[in-house]
């Protein structure tokens, strides 16, 4: 028995057409990721500045456990006063700001901490971080 030779096949290239479609969406792919990536670059410059704010947050909060009962720093209210924030930073866009509040009897041997650091980028942010203190 002779083996039998298999039938031609038709062979043909890609058409005009499909080369199109293909390019068409290569292009499409392409153009998707250009987008992406500085979407991408803006969220992990902003997540690396809300790691530095909580970072001025647990700073300040750290600073003011270690200060006695009676400091100054630890009074009632907003530090520093009114409306002025503790500039930060070598250009001073990041501002931190403390809010003292002694707790009401029988919790008044303790003082909640809040610690807020406020920046503009792309928007303003904050981070709040709080604590509490006790005599």
């Amino acid at each position: 028995m002779s083996a039998r030779p298999l039938p031609h096949r038709q062979e043909r290239g890609l058409t005009l057409v499909e080369m199109l479609i293909a390019i068409l969406v290569l292009t499409t792919g392409i153009l998707v990721l250009g987008r992406l990536i500085p979407a991408a670059s803006r969220g992990q410059v902003t997540d690396k500045m809300m790691t530095q704010a909580s970072a001025y947050a647990q700073q300040k909060i750290e600073s003011l456990q270690v200060l006695t009962w009676s400091d100054p720093s630890l009074t009632n209210g907003r530090h520093p006063s009114a409306n002025t924030n503790e500039p930060l930073g070598t250009t001073g866009q990041w501002q931190r700001s403390w809010e003292i509040t002694t707790l009401a009897t029988p919790l008044d041997n303790l003082k909640k901490v809040t610690v807020t650091v406020n920046w503009t980028f792309l928007g303003a942010h904050s981070v709040t971080a709080t604590t509490y203190l006790r005599r």
